[in-house]
């Protein structure tokens, strides 16, 4: 639990507990980002609440609006709402992290920003029931006005809450990069920890949250958001997302991972004056739907929480999962798709078919998957797959591919072909080492210039060799 003991509170428990918290990012799924609070409805949030302790989580992430609460002074209603939002928390079993200072860009009011944020964390300064405050989500470390406007509020804010532990964040796209221009730009005003949004390629997580761990060593970071949108992903390739992530992180000592968020929103929840409010994608990061029914991601996130492990078998390596929860993803699709067969098993009910396809020059169409555990150079890998034919031409097989950090293809191990006209089900091996630079690798199933058909089933892929 990363609730504070009933001891005093100090910035090293409260930093303590931030780093192993398990987190939930939180608007309602009908009132998002500022909406939550100008609609602000107990009830619901009391709700969701639960939900998301049931979860697992013991801790949740929201985030204030000055444009919303009023500024520099913030109105006693809005400042009534939060204490009752940080109550509801705790009676859930729940701490609270605030984000401070969103859809803002004063930055040449010091003066008022200050005021703004000590009259709104003043209050709770030693409540254990609060671990941290960013001071800006997704700061613009490349603003020299952002920058000079947040050395002035660091300051202001340590003197009112002085046990508080203190963050900023960057976008998803500035990554490593960006907290290493906030850690510069603040070396007479020191941060506390790191708040990392996660939202590049889950394949290569190890590699980028050791590189954003680089970028501010010795202090801390926490993955502060991550998530994949099913509005442009199926629910299965988001259930993967997050179990890469969580595994990296593990792998790489980061104990806390905040998934971007709880549900999904219904339409009109996020307010139309927000330019998120245009990006469709943006309605779909949810764990839940919006009608509150779990996708496959929530169970993800709960085994991570309660500390079981997170393996291979949620790929679907065995096609018996839906299409919209199967975390298979098509290559060369116009070349040849494979397709969900209940014609051919060779256990369950289910397998991979391609039927009459093509290529595209050396490439041949596949269905690709990725492993959960993290690639590093050096690793052996062994992958299978069990092969059927019937009327085979051209090229069938199964491959590892190679990337490095940067998504360069780094080449391939291929296994033996499946043979040509008919055969029974056939097993496919590769065994390889991960090359020098290496940081994901992808297990394809191949078929180009097949006249025939070829079903594929019951694939296995791990580490450490056969």
């Amino acid at each position: 639990m990363t609730a504070l003991n009933e001891t005093a509170v100090t910035l090293q428990s409260r930093l303590a507990a931030v780093t192993t918290a398990r987190t939930i990012n939180y608007y309602p799924s009908n009132a998002g980002w500022s909406a939550m609070w100008t609609g602000f409805d107990a009830g619901r949030i009391e709700a969701d609440m639960a939900k998301a302790a049931a979860l697992g989580a013991d801790n949740v992430r929201i985030i204030l609006f000055p444009q919303s609460f009023g500024f520099p002074k913030p109105r006693l209603e809005y400042t009534e709402r939060l204490r009752k939002f940080i109550s509801i928390a705790d009676s859930q079993g729940l701490t609270v992290k605030l984000t401070l200072f969103d859809w803002w860009s004063g930055y040449s009011d010091a003066a008022g920003s200050a005021a703004w944020a000590k009259a709104v964390l003043t209050p709770y300064a030693d409540d254990r029931r609060v671990l941290s405050v960013e001071l800006k989500n997704e700061f613009v470390s490349t603003d020299p006005a952002a920058v000079t406007w947040v050395r002035n509020l660091i300051p202001a804010v340590r003197e009112a809450v002085p046990q508080m532990p203190l963050t900023l964040s960057v976008d998803g796209q500035s990554g490593a990069a960006g907290l290493a221009r906030i850690r510069a730009a603040l070396t007479g005003t020191p941060l506390d920890y790191y708040d990392y949004h996660f939202y590049g390629n889950s394949e290569r997580a190890l590699a980028e949250i050791r590189r954003a761990q680089a970028a501010v060593s010795p202090d801390p970071i926490v993955i502060g958001e991550t998530g994949l949108s099913t509005a442009t992903s199926s629910e299965g390739e988001q259930m993967a997302f997050l179990a890469r992530t969580f595994a990296a992180a593990a792998e790489a000592g980061v104990r806390s991972v905040a998934p971007w968020t709880l549900y999904d929103f219904a339409d009109g929840a996020i307010p139309s004056n927000s330019q998120v409010s245009k990006v469709p994608a943006q309605y779909r990061f949810g764990l839940y739907r919006a009608d509150g029914t779990a996708k496959p991601a929530a169970t993800v996130v709960r085994n991570a929480w309660a500390g079981h492990p997170l393996t291979n078998n949620l790929l679907d390596l065995d096609f018996e999962a839906s299409p919209g929860s199967s975390p298979w993803r098509p290559y060369l699709a116009d070349e040849g798709v494979a397709v969900r067969a209940r014609d051919v098993a060779r256990t369950g009910g289910f397998s991979a078919r391609f039927t009459g396809t093509v290529r595209n020059g050396s490439s041949l169409p596949s269905v690709r998957t990725s492993p959960v555990d993290p690639v590093q150079a050096g690793q052996t890998w062994h992958a299978e797959a069990w092969a059927r034919g019937a009327g085979v031409t051209g090229s069938n097989e199964i491959a590892l591919s190679w990337f490095d950090i940067n998504d360069r293809w780094l080449g391939q191990h291929s296994s033996k072909q499946v043979a040509k006209g008919d055969s029974e089900w056939t097993r496919l091996t590769v065994d390889a080492v991960a090359p020098a630079g290496a940081t994901s690798v992808q297990l394809h199933l191949k078929s180009g210039d097949n006249k025939g058909s070829v079903w594929f089933d019951d694939v296995a892929l791990s580490t450490g060799g056969s």
